[in-house]
Order: structure tokens, then sequence, then C-alpha cells
């Protein structure tokens, strides 16, 4: 496999959980299990693991996105932020300043409530700077025009330099309690970021930035979104609940009910189907392999051994606390251990049969050997810019980098429908004559045309004055003549209370 033939681009992130003993318990009839510590670990030995594979695999620098709530009346996910960040200050203390693990935190879901901080914002400052420091992998040489028009970004790119273009050093690491819905949209800004300098690299866009409601971020949008759906369809029993245009504040309102029906889809299929899903996990995962003397999968009363074969046996040695990576890792750093290995980015050569679907995308796309339909293989069933996202007005550009307009693409922040959808037919800017006579004809109000200047008071019948007057002249002390009624009744009080 050449890595000379062509252009291509690459930037890699990884979304996980946060690595301690944490679980929660799932026979609560509960929307948000509580969280539990299974196991004290003082000394971040699970860290420390995860974290030396990590700088393994990707190089320096390590950057940690924690996206958990800080603030809550009742601890929930505040505890796993309590006893990560305690963690990492240990591990970096034993390694070199300029390879420690940076660690991020911040409230997301916080942010997402007030009506002053825009969510997207700040994920884009913190996504600049991620790029910025681990740089993203490409085949090509800087451009001649990079030196013509530089740019005052591009300069400050991080990564490894090599004599045929550039490579990733070091990774982004984002986590939620989940994983999917905060953790996806925080991914897709980064990636974003990402793609804008891939294409300023390949030539294709004059600057390093890529603008909202475009046709390439809504397709690179919409990809993240398909992305995000599959793992929480598969880990959540549903589909994403909180997307980028809910964090955008431009999901129309029929977004809303939608978003309900998923928490509650979510709630119910975490309730009542989580177990199902893991089992089925572990069996596509080959963690466990059916046998006859065996019990079966769903016999088994809980996976802990499955994932921890070797936990009846005692180790060999006991990693140390303070020299917690690998051996010779440092000296390859921040390259990746992996890499450096290969004599610093010297690729190696190996045979491999043409027809392998490692290398041959066609065979492993098409499948020609399988009798297929064109309408299941053929690649107009793909997302395609041009197709999907490009207005068809006739003279707007068709550069998939051009801001569009709602009235260009059809689609708008609202849902708007039209008059004749909602009356039944189409109303007119201006009535016609016929219908201004009827309407002088039918007054609709009968509020007299009162102003500051001139008020009309209100008519009052000859009861009511009468009533007013009388009470006016009691007031001044005037009595008037009592009726005789009320005289006869006076004096039938007066003989049967004295006499």
């Amino acid at each position: 496999m050449s890595f000379t033939a062509g252009s291509y681009s690459s930037y890699v992130q990884v979304r996980g959980s946060v690595p301690l003993y944490w679980s929660q318990d799932i026979s609560t009839m509960m929307p948000k299990p509580p969280i539990r510590l299974d196991q004290a670990d003082p000394y971040a030995t699970v860290a420390a693991l995860h974290f030396d594979q990590m700088l393994k695999r990707f190089g320096s620098p390590i950057i940690i996105l924690n996206l958990v709530k800080k603030r809550e009346k009742r601890k929930h996910e505040k505890i796993l932020s309590e006893e990560l960040y305690p963690a990492v200050i240990n591990l970096n203390q034993f390694l070199p300043p300029e390879h420690c693990i940076d660690y991020i935190a911040w409230d997301m879901a916080r942010y997402t409530k007030s009506k002053l901080c825009n969510v997207l914002d700040r994920l884009g400052l913190i996504a600049e700077n991620v790029v910025r420091r681990t740089g993203f992998f490409v085949n090509r040489a800087d451009l001649h025009c990079h030196t013509l028009r530089p740019d005052e970004r591009w300069g400050d790119l991080g990564g490894f330099l090599t004599a045929c273009g550039r490579m990733q050093t070091g990774v982004l690491r984002t986590n939620c309690v989940d994983c999917l819905d905060r953790t996806n949209t925080a991914q897709f800004m980064v990636g974003k970021c990402a793609l804008a300098y891939q294409l300023y690299a390949l030539g294709m866009v004059d600057k390093p930035r890529l603008q909202f409601d475009t046709d390439c971020v809504r397709l690179f949008e919409e990809l993240y979104e398909d992305h995000g759906d599959t793992l929480s369809l598969q880990y959540g029993g549903s589909q994403l609940v909180h997307r980028v245009k809910t964090y955008r504040k431009i999901a129309p309102w029929t977004q809303h009910s939608k978003d309900i029906m998923q928490t509650l889809s979510r709630y119910y299929s975490n309730a009542f189907s989580d177990a199902d899903r893991q089992d089925a996990i572990n069996l596509f995962l080959q963690v466990f392999q059916p046998s006859e003397s065996c019990p079966h999968l769903w016999e088994l009363p809980t996976d802990f051994y499955l994932h921890q074969k070797n936990t009846m046996l005692l180790p060999h040695e006991r990693r140390s606390y303070t020299f917690w990576w690998s051996e010779d890792l440092l000296k390859y750093l921040p390259l990746p251990y992996d890499e450096g290995i290969r004599r610093y980015a010297s690729f190696l050569g190996r045979r491999l049969n043409h027809y392998d679907e490692s290398i041959d995308i066609y065979s492993e796309f098409f499948r020609p050997y399988e009798l297929s339909c064109f309408d299941d293989s053929y690649c107009v069933a793909m997302t395609n810019s041009a197709r999907e996202f490009m207005p068809k007005t006739v003279g707007v550009d068709p550069s998939p980098f051009t801001v569009r307009k709602p009235e260009e693409t059809g689609k708008s922040d609202g849902v708007r429908l039209a008059t004749r959808e909602i009356y039944g037919l189409c109303l007119c800017e201006s009535p016609g004559e016929d219908d201004i006579q009827i309407y002088q004809k039918t007054p609709v109000s009968h509020f007299s045309q009162d102003s500051i200047y001139a008020v009309q008071p209100p008519s009052v019948d000859k009861a009511s004055r009468e009533v007013f007057e009388r009470h006016i002249q009691t007031g001044r002390g005037l009595v008037g003549a009592l009726h005789r009624g009320d005289v006869l009744m006076y004096r039938e009080y007066i003989k049967n209370r004295y006499m």
C-alpha cells in the first residue's frame, strides 16, 4: 500500500468512558441509575494502564475533554469528575512536563441551559486549541500558495512534520457519562475544525475555517448524526436525543416532541433490554464463545469474568505506581510508540494480495463475488452533497463551501407552513372591494373610539342613579322619609323585644 499515490488526510479522535472502577445499578427503575464506585484506586492503576496504552498508540499530548456536570443538587455525574481529576494529577507528577496529560473540564449541560452562552462557540474555541496542538495527518507537503498567502493559524499548527506531509501526534479523548449526545456534538465541532485545516492543506479552501449552513458542513453534520444514532441505538436503545441543531438552538418545535419520544425510548430500553443488548455485543465481539460444556450466555449471572479472564491468576509482576508507562515509551514521544519503532515515520512496505479486502476498496464495497442488487450497493444510495444539499435554483453558486440562506435550501430554522395548508385557501396581501363592503356593514367591535383628549362617559340607568344619590345624601346626614313597610317592621321589632 502506497502513501504517495493520491492526496488524502485523516484526523483521529477517541470517545470512551471514564477509566475508573465504577458502574450503575440497572435493577432500580430510575431514569438515571445511581453511579457507584466499585473499588478504591488511590494510585490510579486503571487510569495508568489506560493512558499508557493511549500514549503508545497515539503519542502525546493526550487531551481529556470531560463534559460531565459539575453542579448538582444531588451528586450523580460529579462523582466521576471528583475521581478522574485527582487520578490525572497523580499520573502527571511522574511524567515530563512536555508530555503531561491535559485535562479540560466543562459542564456542557449547564451552559446549554443558559440563554447568554453559546455552546458551539465555546466548543469551537476548545476545538481550535486541540487541533493546533495535535495536528493532523496529510500525505502531501505544504502547497506553494500557503507560502504566497500564509495564514497565521497555519504557522502555529502542531503535529510532526515530515518530508512528505504531516503526522498527528496525540489525541483528544472526549467523555460524558454515556458518551452519546454531548460527546457526539463535541466531536463534531472538533472534526469540523480539523476538516477546515485538512481542506486548506489540500488546497481546496483559501482559509482554514468552515462556516455553518454550507453544504460541506451540513453533509458533515449528517455524517456525525448517523454515526451518533448508530452508537446510541447500539448502547442506549434509541437515537440521539440532543443533536447539533438542538445546541445551535435552531431546532424546529417538532423536534422537541421527537426528543421526548427518544428519551422515553432510551429509558425503556435501559430498564428492560439493557442486558440483552450487552449479551449481543459480547457474542458479536466473540467475548463469549458458545460450547456444549459451558452454560448459555443468558444463564451467566455477570459478564465480569468474560472480560477479566485472568482474575483468578496472580500477576507475575506488579506495575510501578511511579514508572507507570511502558519501557522506552518516552524515547519516542511525541510520536506514538508504534511509529517510533518504525524509525520516525518511515512506512514499511508489505506484500499483500491484490484481492485482499483490506486494501481493495472496490471489492470490499461492491462484493462482485456475491449476487446483489444495484439498489443495495450502488453508490447513488450514499449521501451526496450535490444531490441532497445543493440548492436546485439556477444561478446559485455550486461550491459546497458557500453559506446558504434558508430560502435557497428550502429549509428554515423554524417550521412555517403555507397559508393554504393552514386555512385551505391562499390569503392575498390586500382584501377585495366586496370584502371591504362586507366588513363595513358588519362591525366587529362595539367599543367607542376614546383617546387621551376625549372620553365618552358610559350611560347609567335611572334606578342606579337614585341609589347613588341616596348614598350621597346619607353621607351628608340628610335622611329621607321612611317607607310605611319599614316603619311597621321597626314597630314590630320593638314590641317583641321590650314589651
